[in-house]
């Protein structure tokens, strides 16, 4: 019976995890969004929504620690266990990273605007929104093959970054109007990277969750 009840309190804690992770991923998209289209609605909501993820953060940790206390499971069910604990505090974080965004853009006051990096920022946006997709696939099969692929898409991420980096302290010094903007696309390109680096770890906690083994998947890790 014992045996049955905890089966399903892990397949609930599994199936939290993913519903947070489509949350993250959703503030991920929206903040971008609404930093490209100036949109402080939107913005604002995701703001807003963080509260529901740090909530649900807090409740997969306190039953993570419930069901480590109660059931003390072995091998595989702790490892699955302390991969949402892990893996769910990275969420967490780039829920952070998103509501950061959200704010650069109700910071925005009419400053003159790039276009043609604010395209690269959508781009970068939305391959790191993949990345962050396919992560919560990889998790939900435990695909460790799936998970270093994912990992490995991170250095297209720091080409991105460069790329926006370079941009945009071109433009500042050839056209000193833009700035403020400038500055404020340097941001946005960070918390996306940073972003991008979280979802490596997940990658990791995936590796660990099929093989039992912590790996290091990037060299270049910044906290």
């Amino acid at each position: 019976m014992l045996r049955t009840q905890f089966e399903e309190e892990l397949l609930n804690l599994h199936n939290q995890f993913y519903e947070m992770g489509m949350m993250v991923s959703s503030a991920v998209h929206k903040s971008v969004r609404s930093y490209i289209k100036h949109d402080k609605t939107l913005a604002k909501e995701v703001i807003d929504n963080d509260v529901a993820i740090n909530d649900m953060e807090v409740r997969l940790e306190k039953k993570s620690f419930e069901m480590i206390a109660l059931q003390q499971p072995v091998t595989t069910d702790l490892r699955m266990i302390i991969t949402v604990m892990k893996a769910s505090s990275d969420l967490e974080r780039m829920a952070d990273h998103a509501v950061s965004i959200a704010k650069s853009t109700i910071r925005v006051k009419g400053e003159t605007r790039i276009p043609e990096i604010e395209k690269e920022i959508s781009d970068m946006s939305d391959y790191v929104k993949k990345m962050v997709d396919n992560v919560l696939v990889a998790y939900v099969k435990t695909d460790e093959k799936d998970a270093r692929t994912i990992a490995n898409m991170d250095q297209r991420v720091n080409e991105y970054f460069n790329q926006i980096y370079n941009s945009s302290i071109k433009n500042m010094e050839n056209h000193p109007e833009t700035v403020v903007s400038g500055t404020d696309y340097l941001h946005v390109a960070t918390y996306l990277e940073r972003i991008a680096d979280y979802v490596t770890n997940i990658c990791e906690w995936i590796v660990y969750l099929a093989t039992g083994k912590i790996t290091e998947l990037n060299t270049n890790h910044d906290e």
